[in-house]
């Protein structure tokens, strides 16, 4: 009995939510052309899953050849724009027809600058960015929101599924990453509403499991409360999403609501206390961290 080898995916970026996502397609069989900005990353990667199914790549070209789709997952605009648009990037290489996932937080004018280049070349681009961190990732519980052609996401569709819950279009290129970034912002602030919560809730003595228990069961209940407060109270700072990425985003929101003549002041003040915390050399840390900027904490690994 003989099997159909799956088409290969390029995969660009091995961080902790690349190479979560990558692993969730290499467990579903499909063969991975993987490049990542530090080799031995991707070599260590490689290592790690079943013998032959990984090819390590010089380059983001290397790996998009003979790929049927490109994932990327990379921290921003500079690099989104050096790995689709660079000398040795996607788009000059991939062949017609290849369809990029990019699953990285851009802004929406760089999504719809590499969307117009795929167009030229006949490659379909996808901005595609999801909800979730780290644990969602490993689990395949994404939620992707994706910008551009609905018939190019019809293609992808069998490879979104493998890393995602739930899939759903939300306009044409650029929609998608404007969606994350709206979705940030929320996020971002309400993060940081939580770090002040706690430090409030500890500065008067309460049981940081009662504050977390009422608090998550209560009106303001989320995925957020329930996460975030244990961080917090448990002075667990390991990234799932890291400080400084959260910056970049609420940074790239009010960029965008400035072009869109809103106010937003909220998020500006926001984002001023992720900037000192970033500052403050706590940007590889978690989101959750911000409670050490809010209390005048010092990092788990200072002296």
């Amino acid at each position: 009995m003989t099997t159909t080898q799956l088409p290969a995916v390029a995969f660009l970026g091995l961080g902790a939510m690349g190479a979560a996502m990558a692993t969730r397609l290499a467990a579903a069989g499909y063969p991975l052309r993987v490049w990542n900005r530090s080799r031995p990353r991707a070599q260590a990667f490689a290592d790690a899953q079943a013998a032959g199914l990984v090819t390590v790549c010089a380059s983001p070209a290397d790996a998009a050849r003979g790929a049927a789709w490109v994932v990327s997952m990379v921290a921003d605009d500079e690099a989104t724009r050096a790995v689709m648009l660079g000398a040795d990037g996607v788009i000059p290489t991939a062949a017609p027809g290849t369809v990029i996932i990019d699953a990285s937080t851009n802004t929406p004018a760089m999504a719809r600058t590499v969307a117009e280049a795929g167009q030229a070349r006949g490659v379909h681009y996808l901005d595609a960015p999801v909800s979730g961190s780290v644990p969602q990732a490993k689990a395949g519980e994404l939620v992707f929101m994706v910008g551009g052609e609905a018939a190019a996401l019809t293609t992808a569709t069998p490879v979104l599924e493998k890393m995602g819950r739930t899939i759903r279009h939300v306009g044409p290129s650029g929609s998608g990453a404007t969606i994350k970034l709206v979705n940030n912002m929320l996020s971002g602030t309400v993060s940081a509403a939580i770090a002040e919560t706690v430090a409030v809730a500890e500065a008067a003595g309460l049981d940081p499991a009662i504050v977390h228990e009422l608090l998550s069961e209560g009106a303001a209940g989320s995925r957020l409360t329930r996460s975030k407060i244990p961080k917090m109270t448990g002075r667990d700072f390991a990234p799932q999403f890291q400080l400084a990425l959260m910056e970049k985003d609420l940074r790239y929101f009010l960029a965008l609501a400035e072009q869109l003549d809103r106010p937003a002041p909220i998020a500006s003040l926001v984002r001023s206390q992720y900037q000192a915390a970033r500052r403050a050399d706590l940007g590889n840390l978690d989101v959750a961290a911000l409670y050490l900027q809010v209390t005048g904490g010092r990092r788990p690994d200072s002296a």
